[in-house]
């Protein structure tokens, strides 16, 4: 039995819970121990900067000249017959030429566009991927693709498979936090179904922190209540708990009750975590933000500061990137609001010495096309670029590529699957081996199709 489990163990007893709902959660975690870590693991966490809206890699990563030279001219219809358009069927379709100058950067010679200045100085710690490519055409789907291997609602999202294959290091708090900001562009919206656990158990779903109010909703210990009192009535409702679960023998009230634990111990926790007034000025500073003032530069140090505290996987949403009208200015206001907290916190894990065992993810749901519409672009899924960095990642180079148009992504495409099996690898899981059963189908992340593990990011 691991340390984990040991450390499980121990706190059940302490919290006074009985022998019927620890047997249950012990048994849960041994199946789970058979599931987890298949060979050495190259991180410990991930960060998904999830730019919401679909960023343009033709402005931001994905360099075109041709595409300028070609700037008005009819788009080839040997590319586009046939293929899935979401806005702009039917209509003439003219190319739309870079936007934004495009420069190399750093001793790699990393191109990257000029809307993302401060990422440009990290340029010889990025990877960043050409070739991704996708499924479905529109937003949510394609986040719920992105996010869970499949365009099925209710499916297990990757971070609550991360975290019911590893767990958490910490006790004190959820080992999967989601976070959200907004601005620059349209804001599509996103359902909470983005980290849900699906038909995994509901203890690793993701869970929403707020940047006003209470940061985590029902948390709060309740007027005139205390900590003794409070702890009081978490065990009184532990005893009835395990009572009803003696007839019941249900995995879900095991998980019950470790919630409401989890829940007294935030209590102390997350108003910790949130009070900020410990961070050096310069350290602010390099963020670009007002600490707490729901901005992305202030997630990103959020995120710093909950891997620090052991939380497995961490996403943060800014709700900003869907430019079907003025993408040249869209694309310049949104990156200003997210390339700065972007790169203090590849930055500040690197000085902290723990990029080495973190995954930075940074992209979208999908692109935007080469064909203009008006001044902006529509969503595109046939190639499309990903930035990733940290611990086992090839920085300074980047992988595979898009034809000349950044139409279609014709050199070492990377599926959705393929990244998803890329990150397991990078944890300690294969993939193929990481199944759960439900309704009598062993189900997979990475799904029943094909998936491979992209060799060539991989230091």
């Amino acid at each position: 039995m691991t340390d984990d489990h040991l450390a499980r163990r121990t706190f059940l007893k302490r919290a006074g819970v009985g022998s019927v709902a620890l047997a249950s959660m012990l048994n849960e975690s041994t199946s789970l121990a058979s599931e987890g870590i298949h060979h050495p693991p190259r991180i410990k966490r991930v960060i998904h900067l999830c730019m919401a809206g679909g960023p343009s890699h033709l402005e931001t990563f994905d360099h075109k000249p041709e595409l300028a030279r070609l700037d008005g001219q009819p788009m080839p219809e040997s590319l586009t017959k046939g293929q899935p358009i979401a806005q702009l069927q039917n209509r003439a379709l003219r190319v739309l030429g870079p936007q934004h100058a495009f420069a190399k950067h750093g001793k790699s010679g990393l191109e990257i566009s000029s809307v993302l200045p401060h990422l440009s100085k990290m340029a010889d710690d990025l990877c960043v991927v050409k070739s991704m490519h996708t499924e479905q055409i529109n937003h949510d789907p394609a986040h719920t693709f992105f996010n869970t291997g499949t365009a099925i609602s209710g499916r297990p999202s990757m971070g609550s498979w991360v975290l019911y294959g590893l767990g958490a290091e910490t006790q004190n708090l959820p080992g999967f936090i989601v976070l959200t900001s907004e601005g620059g562009g349209q804001s599509q919206p996103i359902s909470s179904r983005q980290w849900h656990s699906g038909f995994l158990p509901s203890r690793v779903q993701g869970v929403q922190m707020h940047a006003s109010g209470n940061p985590v909703h029902y948390v709060g210990r309740p007027a005139g209540v205390n900590h003794s009192q409070q702890r009081d009535i978490v065990d009184a409702v532990a005893r009835i708990n395990m009572h009803r679960n003696e007839s019941l023998h249900d995995p879900e009230i095991a998980t019950r009750i470790s919630a409401y634990e989890m829940a007294f111990r935030m209590q102390t926790s997350v108003p910790e975590l949130t009070d900020m007034s410990d961070e050096p000025d310069h350290i602010v500073k390099m963020y670009g933000c007002k600490p707490g003032d729901g901005s992305f530069g202030s997630n990103c140090l959020m995120a710093r500061r909950l891997a620090e505290r052991g939380v497995r996987f961490i996403q943060l949403y800014h709700r900003g990137w869907d430019h079907h009208g003025g993408v040249k200015r869209g694309t310049e206001k949104t990156g200003s609001l997210v390339d700065q907290g972007s790169a203090a916190l590849i930055q500040d894990l690197k000085q902290r010495g723990m990029l080495d065992d973190t995954l930075i993810v940074w992209g979208g749901e999908f692109g935007r096309t080469p064909m203009a519409q008006g001044d902006g672009r529509d969503h595109h899924i046939k190639g499309f670029s990903i930035c990733l960095a940290g611990g086992g990642i090839k920085g300074g180079t980047s992988y595979g590529a898009t034809d000349e148009f950044g139409y279609n992504a014709v050199k070492n495409p990377v599926h959705v699957r393929d990244f998803h099996a890329t990150m397991l690898h990078m944890l300690g899981i294969d993939h193929n081996r990481f199944t759960y059963k439900f309704q009598g189908l062993d189900f997979k992340l990475t799904g029943v199709e094909e998936a491979h593990v992209v060799d060539g990011i991989l230091s």
